[in-house]
């Protein structure tokens, strides 16, 4: 395939992309090449939009996943940008070819009982004490993990048990705190004394008394997974997927599970009434005398 090099050597001097962005591009070009051979187009010039289309959905079929192949097509359509600035293609075939959609991968969840099991924490210890409120805080009010970490004490109303967070975008909501949580939080409120003062706004601290990194909530909620017997790995995000589903399951109300997760599209929430259904599709194939098989 002509110029292949030297688009290569632009990439490098040009665009400053690192050797391994490079050799990803030369693979793609390289699949791209074989194809041509196997179209006998010896001109880039002659490569149709039919062509590539015909390319892509090959490259399906052999089983490759949607990223890569969207990979593949950035690399061809970079490929044609620069051949058609240096005068040596008149159009770009792949601008409007698409790679296949990727099939949506549905959240992990913990069902109650694993919930229940986590924050069934009987150490008092001040650590243990403030783990249990952040994990609390999680499952009550479905908060990422950014919020949670940069959360000030004036964002908590108490008295209404309302906590007001930025999200993604900018988007500010306001969402419940559960009595649980709430009292967790009141008890970490007695002891964070301990570790930080007024002038420290956040309200999760480390015990040297500065803010909690994300690293280290995320460490923490591992470590108490373990220590709890869980037998999945989880995670802070679980336990905003664990709020979704149960709340959903529970009232089957979208429209409010998307205002307290501060989605601002729909369709994001929506992935969630699939994992209520399988949930229900599970209950049914176990209860349902016609779902069984006779053996």
């Amino acid at each position: 395939m002509k110029h292949r090099r030297q688009f290569l050597e632009y990439l490098h001097h040009e665009r400053g992309l690192s050797p391994r962005t490079r050799a990803a591009y030369q693979r793609d070009l390289n699949q791209f090449s074989k194809e041509l051979e196997r179209l006998q187009i010896t001109d880039l010039n002659r490569v149709s939009e039919h062509d590539m289309r015909g390319f892509i959905a090959r490259l399906h079929r052999r089983g490759l996943g949607s990223r890569s192949i969207q990979r593949t097509l950035s690399a061809i359509r970079g490929y044609y940008r620069w051949l058609m600035r240096e005068g040596l293609a008149g159009h770009n075939p792949a601008v409007a070819v698409k790679a296949p959609r990727a099939s949506k991968k549905l959240p992990g969840t913990l069902d109650a009982d694993a919930v229940a099991r986590l924050l069934d924490i009987k150490d008092s210890s001040p650590l243990a004490i403030r783990d249990k409120a952040i994990m609390e805080l999680f499952y009550s009010s479905g908060l990422r993990l950014s919020e949670l970490a940069e959360l000030r004490w004036d964002q908590i109303d108490r008295s209404s048990g309302l906590v007001t967070v930025t999200g993604k975008g900018n988007k500010t909501r306001v969402v419940p705190v559960g009595s649980y949580a709430a009292a967790a939080l009141a008890e970490w409120a007695r002891i964070r004394a301990n570790f930080a003062g007024l002038e420290e706004p956040r309200v999760f601290v480390s015990n040297r008394g500065n803010p909690i990194s994300t690293r280290t909530i995320q460490a923490r909620v591992r470590y108490w997974a373990r220590r709890q017997g869980l037998p999945q790995q989880v995670y802070p995000h679980l336990l905003r997927h664990s709020f979704a589903s149960h709340l959903l399951e529970s009232s089957g109300d979208l429209r409010a599970v998307q205002e307290l997760l501060g989605h601002a599209d729909i369709s994001t929430t929506q992935v969630y009434t699939h994992l209520d259904f399988q949930h229900l599709a599970s209950v049914y194939d176990k209860a349902h005398p016609r779902a069984k098989k006779k053996h």
